[in-house]
């Protein structure tokens, strides 16, 4: 079966003030109020928890490791408790994945997200029903962009690895697409926007309504 694979973060879901807030809930509790801005440190989001950690522990004198694994495990607690605080899934993601699984295409998240947030964020926004399989960033022993990941959410989906694609927004989505062989699409209303075009996908979604024609170019 024909199948279209979708990262999260930045590509169905626009998550980044709920992530910078979790991230700013450490550093308050640490003393050092919100370090984090919600739309300037946008991209940061993106590339996950330890990564706004440790730009917010860069602006008060310098990153130690030792602190960002000790605040981790803080920042996924007050995440999930705030993960849809702010979140919105983009305009029309719902309606194009309802209709690629209406045209017989079978649909599969691979994030490198937390599963079980994963798995609570998709049910809160109403769609975790869209689809067939979801793997998170702890759902194997490795992620994104290992192949594997992709290769499990496909599987799980009941889809053909070689006949899917990935659709995401970041440079780890094009190197996973890379790995596992399969053309990647990347969005431009991500947290990078056009620029990420940079990466040479094999084709640009400038918007969700434009994307059931698009896979049907790319998947025949």
């Amino acid at each position: 079966m024909k199948t279209v694979v979708f990262d999260l973060d930045g590509t169905l879901a626009d998550t980044s003030a709920d992530l910078v807030a979790a991230a700013n809930a450490c550093f308050r509790g640490l003393g050092h109020g919100d370090l984090l801005d919600p739309m300037a440190d946008a991209l940061t989001a993106f590339h996950g928890g330890r990564a706004m950690l440790r730009l917010g522990f860069s602006r008060i004198g310098g990153v130690d490791e030792a602190a960002v694994d000790a605040q981790y495990p803080v920042l996924l607690a007050a995440y999930a408790e705030g993960i849809d605080t702010h979140t919105r899934l983009y305009p029309g993601a719902a309606e194009a994945v309802e209709a690629l699984r209406a045209a017989g295409y079978a649909t599969a998240i691979c994030t490198n997200k937390p599963e079980g947030l994963a798995e609570t964020l998709m049910t809160r926004l109403g769609v975790r029903g869209l689809f067939g399989s979801l793997i998170g960033a702890d759902t194997l022993p490795v992620r994104k962009p290992d192949p594997a990941p992709y290769l499990a959410a496909v599987r799980g989906a009941g889809g053909d690895p070689g006949r899917s694609i990935l659709i995401g927004d970041t440079e780890t989505d094009r190197k996973t697409a890379t790995a596992a062989g399969v053309p990647c699409v990347l969005v431009s209303f991500g947290p990078e926007g056009p620029a990420i075009a940079r990466l040479a996908p094999e084709a640009m979604l400038d918007r969700y309504a434009d994307l059931p024609a698009l896979a049907a170019w790319l998947l025949g």
